[in-house]
C-alpha cells in the first residue's frame, strides 16, 4: 500500500465474586428459543451525552459485537472473534465537507483478542436486563491502551485473521491497520506476510511529524483516533450455593461492566485525512 511488504520471521480465566446477598443489573438467563441475542443498553458518553449500545451475540459465529453512535455522529463498532482470537474496531466519521472530504471516512483497527478482556459469547447471548430504561455505568473503568498501529492490511487476504473483516472494513479499504507485534504473531501462526505491508515511521522519515503540529493538508503524518467503549460485560461473576451437606457449588450469577479506551496512532498519506486531529 505505502511500503515494503513483511515477509514471514523465524491469554480466558474468569474472575470469581462471590456475596451472599448479590443485586444483579443483568441476569444470566437460560437461552430460549424464539429469544433473540440483541442487548440494548443506555451508558453516558464522556461528552455526558446518553447513547444507546447494541450488544449482539452470535454464538454460531462465536463473536461479539457492541454498537453506538457518538455526539458528533461517528459510529463506532467493536467485534470479538472468539474463534480467531481477534477483535476489529471500525469508526464511520461523518467528513467535513467543507474541507473537501467524503460524506464520512472509515477507519478499521484490528489487533489480538486477550483472554478476558470481554465475556464469551454463549454468556452474552443469555444477558437479560431487568431495567432496560436504566442508565448504565461501569463497575470498573480500566486504563487507556495506546496502540501503534504500523502496518497496513490488505483486505482482499485478511479473511485469514478472521472471517468477519471483510464486511466490518469493507468502507475502510485503503484504511485497515494492526500492530508489528500482532503481525509477528499471525506470521508464526502460518498466516502469508503478502498480507501485511509495514507503513513509514518516523525513523525511516525525519521529516514525518504529528498531524497534530502539521499545517500543510496534503502532507503525510502520524494521526492519532480515540475512542471509548463506556459499557461492556467484561467478566462473569460467580456465586456459590450450598446443599444439605453444606458443599459449595459455584454457579454464574450476573456479569461485571468495565469502560475502557483505546488510542491508535498511524500513518496516513495526508493530513486531509485526519482533520479531527488539530491543535485547539
Amino acid at each position: 500500500m505505502f511500503a515494503s511488504r513483511i515477509s514471514p520471521a523465524p491469554v480466558r480465566v474468569l474472575t470469581s465474586l462471590c456475596a451472599p446477598l448479590l443485586v444483579l443489573v443483568l441476569l444470566l438467563l437460560p437461552l430460549t428459543p424464539g429469544l433473540g441475542s440483541e442487548l440494548r443498553v443506555r451508558v453516558r458518553l464522556s461528552d455526558g451525552l446518553i447513547a444507546e449500545e447494541v450488544l449482539e451475540a452470535d454464538s454460531d459465529r462465536d463473536s461479539i459485537s457492541l454498537e453506538f453512535k457518538q455526539g458528533d455522529g461517528t459510529l463506532i463498532t467493536f467485534v470479538a472473534d472468539f474463534k480467531q482470537d481477534v477483535k476489529i474496531f471500525r469508526a464511520l466519521i461523518l467528513g467535513e465537507l467543507e474541507r473537501g472530504q467524503n460524506q464520512y471516512q472509515a477507519l478499521c483497527f484490528i489487533s489480538r483478542l486477550s483472554h478476558n478482556e470481554i465475556i464469551p459469547s454463549e454468556s452474552m447471548a443469555r444477558l437479560r436486563q431487568k431495567n432496560p430504561h436504566a442508565i448504565r455505568l461501569a463497575e470498573e473503568r480500566r486504563g487507556l491502551e495506546q496502540l501503534t498501529m504500523s502496518v497496513a492490511v490488505n483486505l482482499t487476504r485478511a479473511w485469514q485473521l478472521s472471517s468477519l473483516i471483510h464486511n466490518m472494513c469493507s468502507e475502510a479499504r485503503e484504511a485497515i491497520y494492526t500492530r508489528e507485534a500482532d503481525v509477528k504473531h499471525w506470521l508464526d501462526k502460518g498466516v502469508e506476510g503478502s498480507i501485511f505491508e509495514i507503513l513509514p515511521q518516523t525513523a525511516e522519515v525525519p521529516s514525518l511529524q504529528a498531524c497534530r503540529s502539521t499545517k500543510d493538508l496534503w502532507q503525510p503524518c502520524l494521526c492519532v483516533y480515540s475512542l471509548r467503549l463506556e459499557w461492556y460485560p467484561c467478566l462473569l461473576k460467580y456465586c456459590r450455593s450450598r446443599d444439605t451437606t453444606g458443599k459449595g457449588t459455584p454457579y454464574k450469577c450476573g456479569i461485571k461492566s468495565c469502560s475502557k479506551g483505546y488510542q491508535f496512532t498511524y500513518y496516513v498519506p495526508q493530513k486531509q485525512l485526519c482533520l479531527w486531529d488539530e491543535e485547539t
